[in-house]
C-alpha cells in the first residue's frame, strides 16, 4: 500500500506552495504537484476540470484574484486508504476556510472589501507521488451571504462561520494509531447503514441515537444551516428533508476513509431523490435532483459527535431548473 504519510506531506506542500504563489501563477504551481491527467471536481459552476493548467486558470486564478491576501485556515486534516476499493487508493482530506479580503468580483458576486471566509473541503487522491484527483467543495452560497447576496429563502437552522472540532485536535499531520481509524470507519459505516435508506422502521430520534451522541453538532451548508443535539437536528433538518423527498437512490460514494477520530466520504453524486414535497422554497417536482456531498466526521468514544457537511446546492437547484448564479446575474 502507498505511504500515507508521504501523501499527506505532498498535499501539505501543494497547499503551502499555492498560498505563497502569485495570484496568476496557480497553474504552474499546481503542475508541480499533480499528474498530467489530473481530474478536479468542483461545485457548480465549475464541475469537472482536467489538467493543472485548466484548474489553475478557470478556478484558482479567479478566486485568488478576488480574495486578496488569501490564507488557508485548516481545521481538519487526515488521510487513509479508500475502504471502497479495497484500500487500493490513498486519499488526503483537508477542511476549513479560505480567508481573504473580498476585493474584486468573483462569479459576479459583488466584493465587500472586507474579511471573508469561504468554507472548503478537499479530497485528494495521491498516486505515484502526484495528486491524481481532487474533489474540491466550496460553500459559494455562504460567501454570497457574507456579501449581502443571500440566494435562498429562510433556512431551517443556524447560519454561521463554522468552527473546527471542539477538542481542536483535527490536524492529523503525523502518523496515527490505525486502530482508532478502524473504529471511526466502523461507526461511519454503521451510521450509513442506519440512515442511508431512510427505512430503519425506528422513530427518527431513536434511529439517530444508535450512532450519534445526544449533543451532536451537524454543521450543514449555507441554505440549510447548523443544528445542535439530536432533537434539534431531527426537527431542523433531517425530518423536513426526508419529508420533502421520495425515491431516494442508493448511496454512491467514490471514497470513504478514516484516520484517528476523523473520517469522511464524498460522492458524485452521493444520491438522487425526487422533491415530491418541495425543497428550498421550490414547489414539488417529479424531477430527480442530484446531491453531490462531502461529509467529514469526528468520533467521540463509540459514537459520532460532529459532522461537517458540504452539499452542492447550486448544482441541485440547477437540476430542478433554477440556476441561482444566473438568476442573480452573477455569471
Amino acid at each position: 500500500m502507498q505511504d500515507i504519510q508521504a501523501a499527506k506531506d505532498l498535499v501539505l506542500a501543494c497547499q503551502e506552495a499555492l498560498e505563497a504563489a502569485p495570484a496568476d501563477a496557480s497553474a504552474d504551481t499546481l503542475a508541480r504537484f499533480t499528474a498530467p491527467d489530473y481530474l478536479w471536481r468542483g461545485m457548480h459552476p465549475f464541475d469537472r476540470i482536467t489538467g493543472a493548467e485548466a484548474v489553475g486558470s478557470r478556478f484558482w486564478d479567479g478566486l485568488r484574484g478576488s480574495l486578496t491576501h488569501i490564507q488557508r485556515r485548516m481545521d481538519v486534516f487526515f488521510a487513509g486508504a479508500n475502504s471502497l476499493d479495497g484500500g487500493a487508493s490513498v486519499w488526503v482530506v483537508s477542511m476549513g476556510h479560505l480567508m481573504g479580503l473580498f476585493d474584486a468580483p468573483w462569479l459576479g458576486i459583488r466584493p465587500t472589501g472586507r474579511l471573508t471566509m469561504l468554507r472548503y473541503c478537499d479530497f485528494h487522491r495521491v498516486e505515484g507521488g502526484k495528486i491524481k484527483e481532487t474533489a474540491a467543495f466550496f460553500d459559494i452560497p455562504h460567501l454570497m451571504m457574507q456579501a449581502g447576496q443571500n440566494p435562498f429563502p429562510p433556512q431551517t437552522a443556524a447560519h454561521l462561520v463554522q468552527p473546527g472540532p471542539r477538542p481542536h485536535d483535527g490536524l492529523l499531520t503525523g502518523p496515527q494509531d490505525p486502530g482508532a481509524g478502524d473504529k471511526t470507519l466502523a461507526v461511519i459505516n454503521a451510521m450509513i447503514n442506519d440512515l442511508g435508506t431512510w427505512k430503519s422502521g425506528l422513530p427518527l430520534e431513536e434511529e439517530l441515537a444508535q450512532t450519534w451522541h445526544d449533543d451532536m453538532l451537524w454543521w450543514g451548508p449555507a441554505g440549510i444551516g447548523a443544528s445542535y443535539t439530536i432533537a434539534r437536528y431531527a426537527r431542523q433538518h433531517s425530518a423536513p428533508f426526508r419529508a420533502g423527498f421520495t425515491e431516494r437512490s442508493r448511496t454512491r460514494h467514490l471514497a470513504r476513509l478514516a484516520e484517528g477520530h476523523y473520517g469522511g466520504f464524498f460522492g458524485w453524486p452521493n444520491f438522487t431523490a425526487i422533491p415530491t414535497g418541495g425543497f428550498m422554497g421550490l414547489p414539488a417536482s417529479t424531477t430527480a435532483g442530484e446531491f453531490r456531498v462531502i461529509d467529514v466526521y469526528r468520533r467521540r468514544g463509540d459514537k459520532l459527535a460532529e459532522n461537517w457537511v458540504f452539499i452542492d446546492l447550486l448544482h441541485y437547484l440547477k437540476t430542478q431548473g433554477l440556476d441561482v448564479l444566473a438568476r442573480n446575474g452573477t455569471v
